[in-house]
């Protein structure tokens, strides 16, 4: 124990970080993006044809996405290659489904993955969805998969999910 106060001694405190750097200052990153709604709610839009999405932000190796989801959008079964991320639902309802089953995400739900996490992403529900995402390094490629993912790729890339509504 050192006597005293901690501030009278400045090199034993940790600089704070200017960008995250572990999952958790990633998984703040996406709880403080989400919250502040006025970052990102007058630039969503919805396409009939199409998922449509909308580099948010960008760091030091990282990329922020909102995407928005009319009902029977999906993503198709895919993986992000080399990059890991986090993600959560903004606005209704998102169906995840993976080799390991099907979880229905509301908002405030945040999903964790490594690289070559393979999942598809769908909105099942009758209301549009709004989901907002972070990649690490930058997304840089999206591997389609056929419609069953191996059981040996789903269960050595398992993702975590955290709620935080």
């Amino acid at each position: 124990q050192i006597a005293g106060d901690i501030l009278e001694v400045p090199h034993l405190l940790q600089t704070p970080r200017e960008h995250p750097a572990t999952v958790a200052e990633f998984a703040g990153l996406l709880r403080s993006l989400a919250a502040d709604r006025s970052a990102w709610q007058d630039l969503v839009r919805y396409d009939a044809t199409t998922r449509w999405y909308h580099r948010l932000r960008t760091g030091p190796g990282y990329e922020v996405w909102l995407l928005s989801w009319l009902p029977g959008q999906g993503s198709g079964r895919h993986d992000h290659g080399p990059s890991s991320g986090v993600w959560t639902v903004l606005e209704g309802a998102l169906t995840e489904r993976t080799e390991r089953g099907t979880r229905a995400l509301r908002p405030g739900t945040q999903r964790v993955f490594a690289p070559g996490y393979a999942h598809e992403v769908v909105n099942d529900a009758l209301e549009p969805a709004v989901s907002l995402h972070v990649y690490f390094p930058g997304l840089t490629e999206m591997p389609m998969h056929s419609a069953r993912c191996s059981a040996t790729a789903a269960r050595n890339t398992d993702a975590g999910t955290v709620t935080t509504a």
